[in-house]
């Protein structure tokens, strides 16, 4: 008998071989297999006569086989096989190339459905390669909805198709009721059974759409009652209490005045600290909304209640601009600042770690570092994450390890809606930096075509006369891969220019393939004013601070994402002079050139999150594996938000009247929970 957890390749027609072809789609058991939903469907349900045909569109033909079809061998590994059909109405050519079995499963008098792309020409039309079925046969590929499946090597959509309509008849009844009946009959959502056969082989468009709907909302119900799961644990921790004592020293010594949203969030990270429960907070803020100001004031509360503080950055060289700014900051009201990076001498490195065992270090800047099992903290009760979506979840917390249940206040320079936000990190709570310090620039931004290269090159010998510097930024290109047509590759790039545009000017590449040092040698010259330009992919959108850098390039801007183009833009406009970036739009089509166009028109790093979410979703904001986000099946964070609301509405409302899941009708519900959290352990923040 089936079941759920029985391993594809016991499925008939799928075997040893194929269930290889199948995990590489993450597809091992009868669940993984129907849960793998189809990615879009062809509509193959409307039946033409031959006479009624358009040229160029895929649809339905019922036809006879006039004549036995003929079996060509052209030459070695290519023969095509021809018949001619026929209607009441007229005839039509069917050509099949390397599909040699056609010859005898097309019988002469009997009447097929074919289902392929008009061609051929007036009076002639023809069909290549079409799939096709008997008229008397029970629809499958033709006259009905047909699901298209992803793909790998060695699978078919035929062979898909066939194993997932096997899971369905062996065990689609046994697909447990997530469900509650209460919450099914509130929202009107389709029972399991008629969901997953409608959202695999729907009869029609508003069963499909039924079976969506009600998919869509389990799976982010699910999701919800899980992050809430994780949030009651870990509300249950006890942490160090941290007593804001001495805050105005802080705020004297500060060389600014702070701004009121840096004072919010400064005052919920205080309170948060103060309390018994461990912090769990993100503070997201702009380009230059000033977070780091923030994160100092949080460690120095920490400091003055006697405990030790990290401070983890994504890069060697922003880690020693931290402990440059912070230790500045911090020295004189008696916080002992050190720096811990892999780019330290054998001794230095020794040196630091005994300091932080022994307690004689407050306040440790580092980057990966600080990971290592050789790292042991005396009193560690604050963990901050500069950048986190440039850091494994899990490496956050083998941070948060090597302390006793500390508070931990990650930050973001990429604004997140503030729904997705919630999802993604679905254990913290979210403080929001909306509001830029005096001083802070609007950077003119402008999108060109080639035919003003000339131009662009004049204003960037005019800013680098000024004594200005600039940034020019090309798309990554991998290793593997071939730059494509028209993409700028940065290092034939960075040549170019150094030879044939500006040969009197100092230029420097950085890229990710350099080894550390040299990328930091390239960085810090650049940022001690020792180069003009420097030529670069995306590895500076987190860098170095460069106030006298006042213009950015983008080459081939339409190949970046709209954060991800503001997190580059960022980079200027630090300094006291006007600052400009400028978008070479590249070859993306109309649609792209519209986002790049909305892009220009503001410096509001919210706006542009949003946009950029309901144009691309939230791949651009997080790392495939370190978003915190388990694999969605159906649901999308970019389109679904509004289902996401009411589900995680829903998800409240059941769990403050079954908190734990602890009544029967939530049994399997707390099953599916359970499994989401072991699925994704180290995943989820």
């Amino acid at each position: 008998m089936a079941n759920l957890d029985m391993e594809v390749q016991y499925i008939k027609g799928v075997g040893e071989q194929r269930a290889k072809a199948f995990a590489k789609l993450g597809v091992f058991s009868l669940r993984d297999l129907v849960m793998d939903f189809p990615r879009a469907y062809d509509d193959r349900r409307e039946v033409r006569d031959i006479s009624g045909l358009i040229f160029g569109e895929m649809c339905c033909v019922s036809a006879t086989v006039a004549a036995p079809a003929r079996l060509s061998r052209i030459r070695k590994g290519l023969d095509i096989t021809r018949t001619v059909v026929v209607d009441g109405a007229g005839r039509m050519t069917v050509t099949f190339f390397n599909q040699s079995y056609v010859k005898n499963a097309l019988i002469p008098g009997e009447s097929y459905i074919f289902y392929g792309r008009v061609g051929g020409r007036i009076g002639a039309p023809e069909m290549t390669n079409p799939v096709f079925e008997r008229e008397s046969a029970e629809p499958a590929v033709t006259r009905r909805i047909v699901p298209i499946y992803r793909m790998t090597a060695g699978l078919s959509q035929r062979m898909i198709r066939s194993a997932v309509r096997q899971g369905l008849d062996k065990c689609g009844e046994e697909f447990p009721e997530q469900l509650p009946l209460a919450v099914r009959e509130k929202y009107k959502l389709a029972q399991t059974r008629f969901a997953y056969e409608n959202i695999h082989f729907p009869k029609d468009m508003e069963s499909l759409e039924i079976a969506r709907r009600r998919l869509i909302f389990e799976e982010l119900f699910v999701l919800s009652c899980t992050l809430s799961f994780m949030r009651t644990r870990q509300l249950r921790k006890s942490a160090c209490r941290i007593v804001p004592d001495g805050m105005e020293t802080f705020y004297d010594a500060l060389p600014f005045a702070l701004t009121g949203a840096q004072r919010r969030a400064i005052d919920q990270i205080l309170r948060d600290m103060a309390g018994e429960r461990p912090m769990s907070r993100l503070l997201q803020g702009d380009v230059g909304s000033g977070k780091t100001a923030v994160a100092a004031a949080a460690a120095y509360a920490v400091t003055r209640s006697g405990y030790q503080a990290a401070f983890m950055a994504p890069t060697e060289i922003l880690a020693e601009q931290h402990y440059k700014s912070l230790s500045a900051l911090l020295t004189p009201l008696g916080v002992r600042v050190d720096i811990l990076t892999g780019g330290l001498g054998a001794k230095a490195k020794r040196e630091a770690q005994e300091r932080l065992k022994n307690g004689e270090t407050d306040l440790v800047i580092g980057t990966h570092a600080l990971l290592s099992d050789k790292v042991e903290f005396s009193r560690l009760a604050l963990i901050i994450a500069d950048e986190q979506h440039r850091f494994g979840v899990q490496q956050r917390a083998a941070l948060s390890d090597k302390g006793d249940t500390p508070h931990v206040l990650v930050m973001s320079a990429t604004p997140i809606p503030r729904t997705l936000a919630l999802i993604v990190y679905g254990d913290l709570e979210v403080s929001v930096m909306d509001e830029l310090p005096p001083g802070r620039q609007t950077i003119d931004t402008f999108l060109v075509g080639e035919n003003l290269r000339q131009r662009v090159y004049a204003f960037i010998r005019k800013q680098v006369a000024e004594g200005r510097q600039v940034f020019i930024v090309c798309p990554a290109v991998e290793e593997t891969e071939e730059p494509a047509d028209g993409l700028k590759s940065v290092k034939e790039y960075a040549r170019e220019l150094q030879e044939k545009v500006f040969p009197d000017l100092r230029i420097a590449l950085v890229h990710g393939k350099l080894k550390a040092k040299e990328k930091n040698d390239a960085m810090e010259s650049f940022a001690a004013g020792n180069t003009d330009i420097l030529v670069a992919t995306t590895v500076i959108e987190v860098g170095v601070d460069v106030p006298n850098a006042s213009l950015m390039v983008v080459e081939n801007a339409d190949r970046f994402g709209l954060s991800q183009l503001h997190q580059l833009r960022g980079r200027v406009g630090r300094g006291a002079h006007k600052s400009y970036c400028v978008l070479f739009q590249g070859a993306g089509g109309e649609t792209a050139m519209e986002r790049l166009r909305a892009f220009t028109r503001t410096n509001d790093g919210f706006k542009i999150a949003e946009e950029d979410l309901a144009l691309r979703g939230p791949g651009d904001f997080f790392g495939s594996r370190q978003s915190g986000l388990p694999d969605m099946h159906i649901a999308s964070f970019a389109s679904d938000m509004e289902m996401l609301k009411t589900a995680q509405s829903a998800a409240k409302e059941l769990l403050e009247r079954d908190p734990e899941l602890k009544n029967a009708e939530n049994a399997v519900l707390r099953e599916s929970v359970e499994r989401l959290l072991e699925k994704n352990r180290g995943t989820f923040n």
